[in-house]
């Protein structure tokens, strides 16, 4: 995932369709693309939350509550499902913040193979719903979302809101 946050597309990079002398723009001071580890537990949960809502707030980025709150929500339920799902295989995983000039993808790596999807839960249980509700947020907000695998055999779970940055009179 090595984009760096440019352009409007929040999919990384993977063509060389730009010609070689292109020069990128000169990037915004909130863009780039940030990575932290935490141990596949309970207690991620809450920390990789509290990081991406600073990271966003000292960075200066131009989001909304509403966006901040989902983006926050996804954190929660991706983190949680790593923990609940992954931690037998991939003890650690990794939390990324890519933000562009026109979006702010987030996503959640870990080492287990298994490709997981959004499935209707039972209504008299309680969970079992994070992914349909990730998938909601991200619908909602006119993000993309998707699940990839990554090179060491694990997957990558990630998903890309739109910034719609205050006006300034």
């Amino acid at each position: 995932m090595e984009n760096h946050g440019r352009g409007p597309d929040p999919r990384p990079a993977g063509g060389t369709d730009e010609p070689l002398d292109a020069v990128p723009p000169d990037p915004l001071p909130y863009e780039g693309v940030w990575r932290f580890t935490a141990p596949a537990v309970d207690a991620s949960v809450p920390q990789a939350r509290h990081a991406v809502r600073d990271l966003l707030y000292r960075q200066g980025v131009p989001v909304s509550d509403d966006l901040v709150q989902g983006l926050l929500l996804i954190v929660s339920e991706l983190v949680t499902n790593a923990v609940r799902h992954a931690a037998l295989l991939s003890p650690m995983l990794a939390v990324e913040v890519a933000v562009g000039a026109e979006w702010v993808r987030v996503s959640v790596e870990d080492n287990h193979p298994y490709r997981p999807t959004a499935l209707e839960a039972d209504h008299g249980r309680t969970g079992g719903r994070g992914l349909l509700l990730v998938t909601e947020i991200v619908r909602e907000a006119g993000g993309v979302c998707d699940v990839e695998h990554t090179a060491s055999g694990g997957k990558v779970i990630w998903a890309a809101l739109p910034l719609k940055p205050a006006r300034v009179p």
